[in-house]
């Protein structure tokens, strides 16, 4: 039996298997959850990159790290090894993902209430990196961590020097304060 207190400080119990009603989605508030990988091979001091493509929705042209956004229902260790196995065949352990920073941002071009962006760092892996979406991205490669490209995502290049050189762990986009 689960139990949960009422507003008159009692406790209402119900049956572990029962189902719980959601309340409605706060749609004004809502914000989109993204995973973001870095790949990062120590023993070369390379990580891996992709650069988008000419029909990408979003910063065409621009290098990035292996992201994409959360399925409902999915959790954000789900979204990176999906999104990093789709975009470049890489294949990781959600156990073997470490949190490396947060990107919250007050919006972006795909979510007009804001963003979440948890980036992962993972360094052990199987496989190796080729580009599995040519219609996204023109390129995925290894990159020397001292050679990153200058035309970068801006919010995943602040959370990529971050992590390599220790710095701070959350970075705040778009935020007007």
């Amino acid at each position: 039996m689960l139990g949960s207190p009422t507003a008159e400080g009692t406790t209402v119990t119900q049956p572990e298997h029962e189902t719980r009603t959601a309340l409605p989605p706060a749609l004004e508030s809502m914000t989109l959850l993204v995973a973001a990988v870095i790949v990062h091979d120590r023993a070369a001091d390379r990580v891996v990159l992709l650069q988008r493509g000419p029909r990408a929705r979003f910063a065409r042209g621009m290098w990035d790290l292996p992201t994409g956004k959360s399925e409902p229902g999915e959790p954000v260790t789900g979204t990176a090894v999906r999104e990093l196995r789709e975009e470049t065949g890489l294949i990781v352990k959600a156990e073997h993902l470490r949190l490396a920073h947060v990107v919250h941002g007050a919006w972006g071009v795909e979510s007009p209430n804001g963003y979440l962006t948890v980036v992962f760092a993972a360094h052990e892996w199987s496989g190796e990196p080729e580009n599995r979406e040519p219609g996204k991205h023109s390129q995925v490669r290894w990159t020397p961590t001292d050679a990153i490209p200058g035309n970068f995502v801006p919010s995943t290049a602040g959370a990529l020097r971050s992590y390599l050189t220790g710095g701070p762990q959350l970075s705040l986009v778009r935020w007007d304060t």
